[in-house]
């Protein structure tokens, strides 16, 4: 048995999954100490037979199949695992030489199970797609905040690019539930905080976040997002979820509040806005207007998360008995 299973779900992301494995090969742990699963999700870029023949000093496993989204390709790793401990990593994270050893060490210090949270960083030598980059500088906010103690991690930061827990925590709460393919992280940790797991954040267990996603993807996260969050409080019991949501929409700003309320129920208005943000984020972060590239993203963001919320909750009437 090794002490540290690393589970990474791929899918469609070759290029950047050999520079994953080939910084896993340089970790400072010896590589007997932990083993490397890579779950091919219906992958159709040739990763199938690259991960076959694939020839490396780690301890390596290839699982291949039908494409099943990241919650049970997830699941499909930890099956195969035999660690005590499970680091999942996304396959666009490419770890820093102690990555490893830095999640290992704060489970070795703590005598209670922990979910132990790296930071996914913003790489030098990447140029991102700046709707993705608004996206980098907020994770980076929540990591100097937790650095600095402004407040303590909880399950709204668990992202599976750079975490890990022991195995028979996760199998404990059923592992990661398949029907969604977005937040289906944070999900998992609602259910991890309520068995009393403690989470903690490593600032030292560096991963390099090589983030690539369409401007159609982006825009579609935030919504999905939404429509979880009613779903997670609805279905899944977590009730403080809508009033957390309530709280911090009346916590936005002022415009971000006034233009949900011209275009949640417009779709016309909406469709009109989502593009006019889309390109002023777009031109501004071309002509050096960092600034208003970044408030074009936020209000983008936030009229989508709100759009979905709505949706799942049952229409505008539904959405503005609960928020006004």
């Amino acid at each position: 048995m090794h002490r540290v299973s690393v589970v990474i779900p791929t899918y469609n992301r070759l290029s950047r999954l050999k520079s994953v494995l080939t910084a896993l090969e340089r970790q400072t742990v010896p590589l007997d100490e932990f083993e490397v699963i890579v779950v091919c999700d219906g992958a159709t870029d040739g990763t199938p037979e690259y991960l076959e023949s694939l020839v490396t000093p780690l301890r390596f496993t290839a699982v291949i199949q039908p494409n099943g989204g990241p919650a049970s390709a997830r699941n499909n790793g930890v099956g195969h695992a035999t660690g005590e401990l499970v680091l999942f990593i996304d396959d666009d994270v490419v770890a820093d030489k102690r990555l490893v050893a830095e999640h290992l060490h704060c489970h070795d210090q703590s005598s209670k199970d922990l979910v132990v949270i790296g930071p996914m960083l913003t790489p030098d030598d990447f140029q991102m797609a700046p709707w993705v980059r608004w996206e980098q500088d907020r994770l980076a906010e929540q990591y100097e905040s937790m650095e600095q103690g402004l407040w303590l991690p909880t399950a709204r930061q668990f992202y599976t690019g750079n975490s890990s827990l022991s195995r028979s925590a996760i199998n404990a709460v059923g592992g990661f539930d398949a029907r969604f393919r977005r937040a289906e992280d944070v999900e998992l940790a609602y259910r991890l905080a309520e068995s009393g797991i403690n989470f903690k954040f490593n600032p030292n267990a560096i991963g390099y976040h090589y983030a690539e996603r369409s401007f159609q993807s982006w825009v579609a996260t935030p919504y999905e997002y939404g429509r979880n969050d009613v779903v997670f409080a609805n279905e899944g019991g977590q009730l403080w979820l809508s009033e957390v949501a309530a709280r911090e929409y009346q916590e936005r700003h002022v415009l971000i509040r006034y233009m949900v309320r011209c275009c949640l129920c417009r779709k016309v208005a909406s469709k009109v806005v989502i593009g006019l943000l889309g390109f002023i984020g777009q031109a501004s972060n071309a002509l050096g207007f960092n600034r208003a590239a970044q408030q074009a993203y936020s209000g983008l963001f936030n009229l989508r998360y709100y759009q979905g919320v709505a949706d799942g909750l049952g229409g505008c009437e539904k959405f503005w008995a609960k928020f006004s």
